[in-house]
């Protein structure tokens, strides 16, 4: 299987522990992003993985390749130029004290990406999937051209396109975010991510969203589901379902749609180590459960599985094999030691 993904990469900083920003003396450093953990674990789980950004022409642009290319993701259609590497510090939450987040990531180099910058025939050639999340095109406008133009590349090539919106108050507001989505939608054939996320990236109308709600009922994801569906012909829908009370601990689960049943996953508790990448890693599990062929019921629980282990995991990408995903599936998350 060969599946495609594009987006910024950059360094997260995080703070040891859960310090403050201002308590800090020192960064623990990781570099990311979230198609670039959807391109490292589907790597590591055997996928042709081709993974497309723009770094600059310095060591971290270096380093974003050999980081890359340790996961065993294909970084020969790598563009290079433009002034910097984005930034982004990372305040780890904890208990009533909720995670927060600092972008620096003005004038970098995917920012700054254009569609001459890569040659998506070649990228798309024989692929099975392209995957990208609504972060990308909210980076800048020439982002938002290149990923539009990424997204109808792969559909010429007879691809799968899979968007996860994930909606950044931070970089877009609603209506820019919607100018751009909704044309993109034209393109997509696998849709994931939560309700609030769905309302503010293509608004919904029929369905009535509760701004600001941690969690909402399987009835009115149901409801957001047909509604995506009927308006943008998606032959598959999910979303992860997280619920907690605070930063520390939280339980994690999924509903799929496949246009026939609603299935909604087993639903683990974590304690959380490092939330960021959870919905990523589902996502990219996700794609390949689909594209081995398991049955919708096994392709939610093993990427529910692997994406409750990602937040277990201090850093960006989903350092898990797939024995491992395969033994929480059958009830393996005892932590117990394994002599």
């Amino acid at each position: 299987m060969k599946v495609v993904t594009l987006s910024e990469m950059m360094i997260r900083f995080m703070p040891a522990g859960n310090k403050r920003f201002e308590q800090a003396d020192a960064f623990d450093t990781y570099y990311g992003g979230d198609e670039s953990i959807v391109a490292t674990s589907l790597a590591r789980f055997g996928a042709d993985s081709v993974y497309l950004t723009k770094l600059p022409q310095n060591t971290l642009g270096d380093i974003c390749i050999q980081k890359l290319r340790m996961q065993g993701v294909d970084t020969s259609l790598i563009a290079r130029g433009g002034e910097r590497l984005g930034l982004n510090f990372y305040e780890n939450g904890a208990a009533v004290r909720p995670s927060a987040v600092l972008y620096d990531r003005k004038n970098s180099s995917f920012s700054d990406a254009s569609v001459s910058d890569f040659d998506l025939d070649r990228a798309f050639k024989g692929a099975d999937w392209f995957h990208v999340s609504g972060i990308t095109p909210a980076v800048s406008d020439k982002a938002a051209e290149l990923t539009l133009a990424a997204a109808r590349c792969a559909k010429k090539h007879g691809a799968t396109v899979s968007c996860d919106l994930n909606f950044r108050s931070k970089l877009w507001t609603e209506e820019k975010a919607r100018s751009v989505m909704i044309p993109l939608m034209e393109s997509v054939d696998v849709c994931i991510g939560g309700l609030e996320d769905a309302d503010k990236m293509l608004g919904l109308a029929q369905t009535k969203v509760g701004r600001g709600c941690f969690s909402h009922s399987r009835e009115e994801y149901e409801a957001a589901f047909r509604e995506l569906r009927e308006r943008f012909g998606f032959r598959f829908l999910a979303s992860t379902l997280r619920q907690g009370s605070d930063a520390s601990d939280n339980s994690w689960a999924a509903l799929l749609w496949d246009g026939g049943e609603f299935y909604e996953t087993t639903r683990y508790q974590i304690h959380l180590v490092d939330r960021g990448g959870g919905g990523a890693s589902f996502s990219a599990a996700m794609i390949y459960g689909l594209l081995s062929g398991f049955d919708l019921h096994k392709t939610g629980e093993f990427a529910a599985a692997a994406s409750a282990l990602k937040q277990t995991i201090l850093g960006d990408y989903n350092l898990v094999t797939l024995d491992e995903v395969y033994a929480l599936m059958q009830g393996g998350g005892s932590g117990r030691v394994q002599r």
